[in-house]
């Protein structure tokens, strides 16, 4: 937890990987996240790298998966995530799993192949005895002798043709039989109507049970049709209107004995394919069981694989002495665990020559690396979507784990929404090992589940500033007597019951003996919830509350620069930049906190009604003048606020000259003298780095550079004059406009306080004062409405409307004041979860 205030020293560093052992040393770097590879041929394309080959097989194996994966989501299976982490496979392993995976598809081609050949032959054979059944009850035979007559009227269950026509007809009579799909039968008999209109018999008729449509694998009911017909040429026209709408045909013969023996030889056939399509879902199952449980860590195998050969492609092939030299940034503390890992990788590949690692130097700004927990990850990321710190610059998460949940606490104070919003964080904290909360998909409910220890905190410290305004849900609880005394004031006042008639509001008078007895033990007196004046009490303390915290936080982040000037050695920063700073800061404003306490301490009840106006003293503080009508409220006020305008502003040419007439003469300096040799100081880092506890990376200038100072990036005095200057006018107007900032403290805790007042006075008091003693079950819908607004309101709006605006606090207010954020991550090379977050 020590890089949580600064980022770690991190190296540049050298590997030297024998060519052997390589795969295996990089395995096991990969295995434990230690190090950020550099591309040493940049310039050489993706298909001139040493190791495409082994890339492409990996991209081969990975298409046979994809293969795989698709096979088992046909078949209705889920592919679970891989119990375990299995190790990168060498070379054998790895053509052994090439082996078995193509094996395994091969099979399942074969199949899946056989298996639909069986279920169309299986369907078509169905639909063939489906299409004789239907057509017999259209071509049977008359009735034998003594059966009952036929009823004359038509139906679709009789002949198409009456039997005894056959003896005067000469021409013979000729049928095509088959299915066609439901949606396209009214366009096959209308056009079969008009081109043979008269020479032509058609009957549709319902398959008894649905099949599957091998088009689209829907599962449809098919129409079967029975066309009988007159001459050659009207048949052929016939079967070309069926092709044309793809209709299945099958042969339909003329004797019902012929028809009989082959409905007889279509059962026989149904059964034996039905067996054997039997045998063959069941070996197919047996091909998916083994997919199942070879599938998960195959694909975590070759993934790590390729990675391997990717990060191999990236280093430099020396030939002279067969081996590759890898550029990577590493944490200066992981150095031993670095070069542990390539002893493991050496001595498991089997070669004799171990790898080492060498730290060399660089002018370049490393990466920076915030090690975080699961706590601490929420905080860390509200700071880099600002922007990532610079290398072992201060770090302003730690602080913020505090300040941020406190100035959302303060507009959101409320005790009955802060418990709610901790039971919901409680609640994902408590269960946040469960794999239905970790692996959800909806990215609103991943952004609030990450973030469930900020709401945790937000909840509680709003609990505690609930409290402090005495606020539940807009409503005041009484945990200690109130300190006020309303009998008191009625027997030392003249409240006759005439005045009590005329005067529905009453006032309580501190200056009466005994109304007053003191501050109430624990935030707002329950009794200020019935003043018609609560409203006017309340702005005022919040607004004097949010200046004199908005002044402390910006201080706060003023003073942090003096870690960085420090630890940079820029010491002439705490004179010429940091004491300016300050002052003009307290000067002005750090005076205006003095004021409020002052005139909070000085003044009383009995004399608040001569206290004088702090704004009209502010104001007159910049005018060098007084106001007679406005009391001072210390003796020799005036000059002591004139010397104090003076200081602020004597302050603001040592801010904007200071840094560059320093830098401008540390530059001229070896100019005018003996050249100045370079110290052992100045080497030490680069040599010693490690012994002497400072990177080979770190520099001793401004952080606002990114690592590098004015002295290497800004030669010209122009340009650093611009610079200082920019950041003078930057700080300076800033300080007013920042503490005007966090004047929005005061109206977000105003307007969450009265919508809650608004919610439970249109909603629940209503249903209390209307409904008397009758409607009890009516109070039930009442309250749902109540507590869906609380939640939608009050907690989803309101609770990110304050979160954002405590956001902007620490962007612009706080951070502006010390941090720059123009770093980039150390994004290691790991197989796993990162480690460090």
């Amino acid at each position: 937890m020590g890089s949580l205030f600064r980022s770690e020293e991190v190296c540049l560093a050298q590997l030297f990987l024998q060519s052997a052992s390589a795969y295996s040393c990089v395995s096991e770097l990969g295995e434990r996240g230690l190090l950020e590879f550099r591309d040493l041929n940049p310039k050489v394309s993706a298909f001139q790298r040493r190791f495409v080959g082994e890339v492409r097989r990996c991209e081969e194996m990975e298409k046979t998966f994809t293969f795989l994966q698709q096979e088992l989501r046909g078949a209705g299976r889920v592919l679970e995530p891989c119990p375990e982490n299995p190790r990168a496979p060498l070379a054998r392993e790895a053509l052994r799993v090439q082996e078995q995976s193509e094996q395994l598809a091969q099979e399942l081609r074969e199949v899946s192949r056989n298996r639909a050949s069986l279920r169309g032959r299986l369907r078509e054979l169905r639909q063939y005895l489906h299409v004789l059944r239907e057509g017999q009850r259209f071509t049977s035979l008359p009735a034998p002798l003594g059966s009952p007559p036929r009823p004359r009227a038509l139906s679709e269950r009789e002949p198409v043709l009456d039997p005894s026509l056959h003896q005067h007809l000469d021409r013979k009579i000729n049928f095509v039989a088959g299915v066609i799909h439901p949606w396209r039968v009214n366009a096959f008999e209308r056009l079969l109507w008009r081109a043979c209109r008269g020479y032509l018999v058609a009957s549709f008729v319902e398959m008894p049970e649905p099949m599957e449509d091998p088009a689209t694998g829907e599962s449809i009911t098919w129409v079967i049709f029975l066309i009988s017909y007159w001459g050659e040429q009207i048949g052929q026209k016939i079967r070309k209107i069926s092709d044309c709408f793809h209709c299945h045909m099958y042969p339909y013969p003329e004797s019902e004995a012929s028809r009989a023996d082959t409905m007889s030889g279509l059962h026989n056939q149904i059964q034996d394919l039905s067996v054997v399509l039997e045998e063959t879902e069941q070996y197919l199952a047996q091909v998916l069981d083994k997919v199942v449980l070879a599938l998960p860590t195959w694909r975590v195998q070759v993934q790590k694989m390729k990675a391997i050969y990717l990060i191999l492609n990236q280093c430099s092939f020396d030939v002279t002495e067969k081996c590759l030299i890898a550029e990577v940034w590493c944490p200066v503390r992981d150095l031993t665990q670095v070069q542990d890992a390539l002893r493991q990788g050496s001595y498991k590949s089997g070669s004799s020559v171990e790898c080492f690692v060498q730290r060399i130097p660089t002018s370049e700004s490393p990466p920076t690396l915030i090690r975080t927990n699961k706590f601490t990850a929420g905080f860390q990321s509200i700071v880099d979507a600002y922007g990532v710190a610079s290398y072992q610059e201060v770090n302003p998460a730690p602080y913020a784990i505090i300040t941020f949940p406190f100035i959302f606490a303060i507009m959101f104070g409320d005790v009955g929404h802060g418990l709610l919003m901790f039971l919901f964080a409680l609640w994902m904290v408590l269960y946040e090992n469960s794999p239905s909360l970790q692996q959800a998909s909806n990215e609103i409910w991943l952004t609030f589940f990450e973030g469930r220890y900020l709401i945790l905190l937000m909840g509680a410290f709003s609990i505690y500033t609930g409290f402090i305004y005495n606020e539940c849900f807009s409503k005041a609880t009484v945990i200690f007597p109130s300190a006020w005394s309303v009998a008191t004031m009625a027997n030392h006042s003249s409240w006759s019951s005439a005045y009590l008639a005329t005067h529905p509001s009453l006032t309580l008078d501190p200056n009466v003996t005994g109304v007053f007895q003191g501050p109430y033990p624990f935030g707002i007196d329950p009794i200020w919830s019935l003043a018609t004046n609560h409203l006017n009490f309340l702005n005022s303390f919040k607004m004097k509350m949010s200046v004199v915290l908005g002044i402390v936080h910006m201080g706060f982040g003023v003073l942090l620069g003096v870690f960085n000037h420090v630890h940079f050695q820029q010491r002439h920063r705490l004179v010429l930049e940091l004491l300016p700073e300050m002052v003009f800061l307290l000067a002005l404003f750090g005076y205006l906190v003095f004021l409020i306490f002052y005139k909070w301490v000085k003044f009383s009840a009995a004399d608040s009604l001569v206290a004088p106006s702090i704004l009209i003293h502010f104001i007159d503080m910049f005018l060098f003048t007084s106001n007679a009508g406005n009391l001072p409220l210390y003796r020799g006020q005036v000059p002591v606020q004139t010397v104090l305008v003076v200081l602020a502003l004597a302050s603001v040419p040592v801010l904007l000259l200071g840094t560059p007439l320093y830098l401008c003469c540390r530059q001229r300096a070896p100019r005018t003298g003996r050249p100045a040799p370079v110290t052992a100081e100045e080497q030490e880092p680069l040599l010693e780095g490690q012994e002497a506890g400072s990177s080979v990376n770190a520099t001793k200038e401004d952080v606002e550079s990114g690592g590098h100072g004015p002295d290497a990036k800004h030669s010209d005095f122009a340009e650093i004059f611009m610079h200082q200057a920019i950041h003078t006018i930057e700080y300076c107007l800033g300080c007013v406009s920042n503490t005007a900032s966090y004047l929005r403290l005061w109206a977000l805790s105003l307007a969450h306080a009265q919508l809650s007042e608004v919610l439970w006075t249109m909603v629940m008091r209503n249903g209390f004062v209307r409904l008397n003693y009758v409607g009890g079950v009516v109070l039930v819908p009442v309250f749902a409405a109540f507590a869906v607004l609380t939640v939608a309101i009050l907690l989803v709006m309101e609770g990110l409307s304050a979160f954002l605006h405590a956001l902007r606090l620490h962007w612009v207010e706080f951070q502006n004041k010390f941090y720059v954020g123009a770093g980039y991550k150390l994004c290691p090379f790991a197989f796993a979860p990162n480690a460090w977050e």
